[in-house]
């Protein structure tokens, strides 16, 4: 195998694959990314058994072949390497090491059989769904700060991804909960997405989609089974096991009674919370919000730091009360709303919806604090 490629395009696919490999590894060829020279183009594929992304990039070929060499060393190699670089990849059976050269640089790395690296199948995929990329962004942005970190609820670890029919409309729903909140948002189906199952994404497949869909075109191309999903991205695709459970009927936890509406203006209210959270202890961080006509006086009392008061004015005219929640998650909310945030309580135990005046497609939910 041998080839020449400019190295603003070669670092550009090694970063798209390599960040799927983990740095630990007890099975040696994870850590290799695969190099497929074939006429013009040059393929690189890295998995975790979980997940594989596949990038191409044109380059000079000279040798077509396939090997395998360590990712992270690969990447850190050619990124390092000056700017306008026409980097020389070259392997063969004479000399069991890929050759890496550029101008006066030259690297040796070691290398395992292109053989041996997993190959991630596409079997029952469905049909090609062509999504908007600005409409993809905006799902996983709104919704996956609610993707649990607890693995013992492991089908609470994704984002799950279906679609909903209301008033006749298809619409493709992406929704993640932790089990103390809960994120939701939506957009009309896109054509042929009325009959793919629902399937749970996994929170490291979502991080990797977003960062690809970064230097993806106007569109994404998606592909969905019961076990898989597939994101293309132009030249570059990512294939994805599904989380392999039941997501929980999360429509029962969302409030469709709450009557005590709050509206306040959202970066005042987010600074605000801000700076009473400072003090507040590490575990809870609770903020109480105490409700009044036209005001809400936030508080936080720490026994070691003391105590943070702010108060802020509302469009509130109802009954006076007091609840509870964790600053973070209000920050988390308060991040993906526009220039207004409305609160939607019944009462101090009950869940409270958040919800933003400019982008009806978007839901949040909040299950107070018990203090």
């Amino acid at each position: 195998m041998q080839l020449t490629i400019e190295r603003a395009a070669l670092l550009k696919a090694l970063g798209h694959v390599q960040s799927v490999v983990e740095r630990r590894n007890t099975i040696p060829i994870l850590s290799n990314v695969l190099l497929s020279a074939d006429r013009d183009t040059m393929a690189f594929s890295a998995t975790d058994l979980d997940m594989e992304i596949v990038d191409e990039t044109p380059g000079r070929v000279d040798g077509p072949g396939q090997i395998t060499a360590p990712a992270h060393t690969l990447y850190e190699i050619v990124r390092k390497l000056p700017e306008g670089a026409e980097v020389e990849l070259r392997f063969s059976g004479d000399d069991p090491r890929l050759q890496v050269s550029a101008g006066r640089s030259r690297f040796n790395l070691p290398v395992l059989p292109a053989g041996d690296f997993p190959i991630m199948s596409s079997d029952g995929l469905s049909s090609r769904i062509t999504i908007d990329t600005g409409e993809l962004i905006r799902l996983i942005d709104k919704t996956r700060f609610a993707i649990s970190t607890e693995e013992t609820r492991y089908y609470l670890n994704g984002l799950y991804l279906h679609t909903v029919v209301e008033g006749g409309v298809t619409k493709l729903r992406a929704v993640a909960t932790d089990g103390h909140r809960l994120a939701l948002a939506e957009m009309p189906a896109p054509d042929g997405a009325a009959g793919v199952p629902g399937v749970i994404v996994p929170r490291k497949t979502v991080q990797e989609a977003r960062r690809l869909l970064e230097d993806a075109g106007e569109t994404v191309d998606l592909q969905i089974s019961a076990q898989k999903i597939r994101f293309e991205f132009g030249r570059a695709a990512l294939t994805s096991k599904v989380i392999d459970g039941a997501f929980p009927p999360y429509e029962r936890v969302i409030p469709k009674d709450n009557n005590r509406v709050l509206i306040v203006d959202n970066t005042l209210f987010a600074k605000a919370v801000d700076r009473v959270a400072t003090i507040s202890a590490e575990k809870s961080r609770s903020v109480k919000m105490a409700i009044e006509p036209g005001r809400v006086i936030l508080t936080v009392r720490n026994m070691e730091a003391g105590q943070g008061v702010e108060e802020l004015e509302v469009d509130y005219d109802g009954e006076p009360f007091e609840i509870s929640f964790n600053a973070r998650y209000l920050l988390d909310v308060t991040e993906q709303m526009g220039a207004t945030a409305e609160f939607r309580f019944a009462d101090p135990g009950s869940p409270t919806l958040m919800l933003d005046p400019t982008d009806p497609d978007v839901q949040y939910v909040l299950m107070p604090l018990r203090v």
